[in-house]
């Protein structure tokens, strides 16, 4: 964060972050689910999603471990040369955040891998946030081009990930509890990294573990959108999986966040309301209980939305908020918020969010950088590029949503982890 003063507090929030980072590991956790719960065997695994890499080192960590081969399905800059490096594991690239050739191909490539297990096998299914755009098995009529003008109109639409993910798998071969499906006769667990709202697996990468109970509403789709749906109606049939284990999910991040704060001798606030709507707002209402709880710190979790102009800069909804914040925390020395991403890449940038404090406003606009204007442009991440505020972590393994931990603490008087 060049150009950020050298600041305490600073410290502190990252390393409440780092803490929830390292409570949702996904290798930690998916060792630790099949060392207490799961009847060791013979076992394959099919892992898609930001954090597979690490659910599948996880699987092959576990004690007793029987794994035979396995696809794992991830963005290109999430395996780990140790994963590279195994050979029972073949690693694919996915498109992400927009489905694109590579997606198709890693669909097909599931299908086929389906396919191959034999019946009475016994198959681990590891699926986390970010896998609705990395395989991609399109149902007979649906295109490429129309699945990415389904994500283009959501981004600017404003589209909640329920909804959304709803309309992906009313695309698809392999979403809204389909993927099973594929495994005639097999023996199929599944294991969950949850970044959505309830941990429902039926949203979780648009449902590829179960499905939604009914059918779901279009009253508010797009006619092209309804048109398309109809497409996916003689997809595989849904097939239950014998259980799914929650490996991980946004509450386990708060509390380790809300344990290490206080174990620093910080008051914390928990908030429970789930981060959701517009990333401006959001920031407007965090901001605004920031100034009148009494406790130094609050959290809360959640993933907002950005409605985006039609040439959109840099940036994504946390980098958003966190300018926002700093719109509204300007000139008040006390204050200092973080947002970032548990997966560590905060929309089309590389960042996984971003700290602003008082002064950001002032060191960006030093650097000849407005805040409304970036805003307007959803361009938030040149801006506190130039300030020194964002947070860069690279791929950290894991996706349960994203964290915004707020202080009111003057500067140095916090005590760095």
């Amino acid at each position: 964060m060049a150009g950020a003063p050298d600041d305490t507090r600073r410290a502190l929030l990252l390393d409440l972050y780092r803490a929830a980072l390292s409570a949702v590991d996904g290798r930690r956790r998916m060792r630790a689910a099949l060392a207490t719960e799961y009847d060791r065997g013979p076992s394959c695994i099919l892992a898609i999603g930001k954090a597979a890499p690490a659910m599948a080192l996880g699987a092959l960590d576990a004690p007793g471990n029987r794994i035979t081969h396995g696809l794992v399905i991830a963005p290109g800059d999430a395996f780990p040369p140790e994963l590279l490096a195994e050979p029972r594991i073949a690693c694919l690239a996915g498109g992400h955040p927009l489905p694109d050739a590579q997606s198709l191909a890693a669909g097909k490539a599931v299908l086929a891998f389906a396919r191959a297990v034999p019946r009475g096998s016994r198959v681990l299914l590891l699926v986390s946030g970010g896998a609705s755009a990395l395989a991609e098995l399109p149902a007979p009529g649906v295109t490429l081009a129309d699945l990415r003008r389904l994500n283009s109109w959501a981004q600017t639409a404003g589209i909640d990930i329920v909804t959304l993910n709803a309309m992906r798998g009313a695309l698809s071969l392999i979403k809204a509890g389909r993927l099973p499906g594929l495994f005639a006769g097999a023996d199929l667990d599944g294991f969950l990294i949850s970044d959505v709202p309830g941990d429902d697996p039926a949203i979780v990468g648009s449902g590829l573990l179960a499905a939604r109970p009914g059918s779901p509403s279009m009253a508010d789709w797009p006619d092209w959108l309804v048109e398309l749906a109809a497409c996916a109606a003689a997809g595989p049939a849904t097939t239950a999986v014998r259980a799914i284990t929650l490996v991980a999910c946004l509450a386990d991040a708060l509390d380790a966040v809300e344990r290490a704060a206080r174990a620093h001798g910080h008051s914390v606030l928990r908030n429970t309301t789930r981060l959701a709507g517009d990333a401006e707002t959001a920031a407007r209402s965090i901001c605004h209980e920031l100034a009148v709880a009494d406790e130094e710190l609050q959290l809360w979790g959640g993933e907002t939305v950005v409605k985006l102009p039609a040439h959109a800069g840099r940036g994504g909804r946390c980098q958003q908020l966190a300018l926002a914040a700093a719109q509204q925390i300007e000139g008040h020395a006390e204050f200092i918020v973080l947002a970032a991403g548990t997966d560590g890449r905060d929309g089309n940038s590389e960042d996984a969010g971003a700290i602003v404090d008082g002064e950001t406003l002032k060191r960006a606009r030093d650097a000849g950088y407005d805040a409304a204007r970036s805003l307007a442009g959803a361009d938030a991440g040149r801006l506190l590029e130039a300030a020194g505020d964002l947070v860069h972590t690279g791929p950290t393994g894991t996706n349960v949503g994203d964290l915004v931990i707020a202080g009111r603490i003057e500067p140095q008087s916090a005590q760095a982890m």
